[in-house]
């Protein structure tokens, strides 16, 4: 094969929506090679997660293949391996144990996504697990169904409360969806179920350390959120600071030198991302700076410091625009990983780059739960029922295959109608009450 015969060599790390979306809008390109690494096969659709915590939604529903949803992009690869360093010098990457051996790329794009950040105190993971894998979320409704099994064998009162005591720590969206979500398992779907406890006596607390839940969101639609919420039953905190999590209670700083202890043998985390470790190797070879998140500062064309040919997208990278560091949202992943190939695309064919990256904000949504939804687009504010049914039908189109599509508006509408969660399965390594 002659220089001029082999194709310039793409190699993706992470198939998120930045590096799925990228390598999608490289199929066009038959002068391309695209390698896309992941040590995961699927591809997750991350903003139902919560839904798979709760039974409403089974893991299947939300994830996809890569093989399957890349199967007909004759001009990609998909490895299955993972990245531990980045040789940027060489212009290779190195996988974890040796296995497979380096791979050599002309450009690279990063888009590893994110971890939990527990602000220093990483013990707390043990105790109060995240939400950000399929196994996140099986752990968490484990957790959560086990602590009704738990209160229906449980004669004493006050350990029986505990147990039906449930502190959501992050009041963001996923915080939000998660405290109704449970709220609508406890008050509506489990209400009929048991016979020695009444699941009305749940207690769900979501605890913010800032001033107001939703942040991001306009004043009118948090406090709408608000009102949804505490109809729902969520008792909401706002403005206090966890300070210390342990099996079974957290503490909160709600004043000056003032605490409180609340009981409860269910907490789960949802108050902060940081990105990959990832980061810290192209910020140290680029001589660049970490954001306060642990994410790496691009160029205008999502390019890394003094390496045109590497990208960083997604929530591993910090893209600066009107001032601020774009959020760490999928629709900034998507549309990042679009341009991307779209910069490499006219490089590959010696056409004109496009201008620099420039986020379109088409708005925030986040649902409380059954008809109960916020939703800014910009040109119109959303609540309550309305709210809902667009945020139902932007998460069916988002998700990247058809049959995902299907199931997905299936069990919503079974839920709906019926009240039901057909995925309340307790399985896997700690379903028994005597395992922890």
């Amino acid at each position: 094969m002659t220089a001029q015969t082999i194709p310039h060599q793409v190699a993706i790390i992470g198939g998120g929506f930045g590096g799925l979306y990228a390598a999608q809008r490289l199929r066009k390109c038959p002068n391309v090679h695209v390698t896309l690494v992941d040590r995961r096969n699927f591809h997750l659709f991350q903003p139902l997660l919560y839904q798979v915590t709760t039974g409403g939604l089974s893991p299947a529903n939300i994830a996809a293949p890569l093989r399957a949803v890349l199967r007909h992009q004759k001009n990609v690869e998909v490895l299955l391996a993972e990245v531990v360093n980045i040789d940027l010098a060489n212009r290779q990457l190195l996988f974890h144990d040796g296995h497979p051996e380096p791979l050599s790329y002309d450009t690279l794009i990063v888009a590893a996504g994110s971890t939990f950040n527990y602000f220093g105190h990483d013990q707390w993971q043990h105790f109060a697990p995240g939400l950000k894998s399929i196994e996140d979320a099986l752990t968490i409704r484990t957790r959560v169904l086990k602590a009704f099994e738990a209160a229906e064998l449980e004669s004493d009162r006050e350990r029986r409360q505990q147990l039906m005591t449930f502190v959501i720590v992050g009041g963001g969206p996923t915080g939000v969806e998660l405290a109704g979500a449970i709220a609508e398992v406890a008050y509506r779907t489990l209400k009929h179920e048991f016979r020695r406890i009444n699941t009305a006596d749940t207690r769900i607390v979501l605890v913010e350390a800032m001033p107001a839940i939703l942040g991001m969101f306009p004043e009118d639609l948090r406090e709408k959120a608000l009102e949804q919420l505490t109809r729902f039953g969520v008792e909401v905190r706002t403005g206090v600071m966890v300070t210390e999590i342990e099996p079974e209670h957290v503490i909160i700083r709600t004043g000056d030198h003032q605490h409180e202890t609340i009981r409860a043998a269910t907490i789960l985390w949802t108050a902060g991302v940081k990105a990959s470790p990832l980061a810290e190797i192209l910020a140290r070879d680029s001589g660049v700076e970490l954001d306060r998140s642990g994410r790496v500062p691009v160029e205008a064309d999502c390019s890394l410091k003094n390496h045109p040919n590497v990208f960083a997208i997604g929530d591993i990278a910090s893209f600066t625009q009107d001032g601020k560091p774009l959020p760490a949202l999928a629709p900034v992943a998507m549309q990042q990983g679009r341009y991307v190939a779209k910069l490499i695309a006219s490089r590959a064919t010696g056409g004109s780059p496009p201008a620099p990256f420039h986020y379109r904000d088409k708005g925030m949504m986040a649902t409380i739960g059954r008809s109960a939804a916020v939703a800014d687009l910009g040109w119109i504010k959303l609540s309550g029922f309305l709210a809902w049914i667009t945020w139902l039908l932007v998460h069916i189109l988002f998700l990247v295959q058809f049959q995902n599509r299907m199931m997905v508006m299936f069990q919503w509408a079974y839920s709906y109608f019926t009240r039901g969660r057909a995925a309340r399965l307790i399985t896997g390594e700690g379903s028994r009450l005597d395992e922890s």
